[in-house]
């Protein structure tokens, strides 16, 4: 996994690059192959705003935006959010190849 932070507007201090990494780390669980997370950092006052979109090779990026009243509230809010959406990616591809002829059967 690779994980690239940068700020719009802000400054990406160490501290705050390794605290995206260490969130984000969790999302490894979710799949074996390689993929790039892309973070931008951004202020819209009177919150701060953390951005991401997640790529896979062979699928297409999953994107999600927090907000919150200080960074790091964002960057928590940013990673919960994707590690939900990873698990609704995963389970609607599950789904699919268990179907037959990848179709729903509802």
């Amino acid at each position: 996994m690779r994980i690239e932070t940068y700020g719009h507007e802000i400054e990406v201090t160490p501290a705050l690059r390794e605290y995206v990494e260490t969130k984000l780390k969790r999302l490894e669980r979710h799949f074996d192959q390689h993929f790039e997370v892309r973070t931008q950092l951004s202020t819209r006052k009177p919150d701060y705003v953390a951005e991401a979109t997640l790529s896979v090779v062979g699928r297409p990026p999953l994107h999600a935006d927090a907000d919150a009243q200080n960074m790091y509230a964002a960057i928590d809010a940013l990673a919960d959010k994707l590690d939900r959406l990873l698990l609704k990616h995963k389970k609607k591809k599950t789904d699919l190849q268990r179907s037959p002829r990848g179709e729903n059967a509802d």
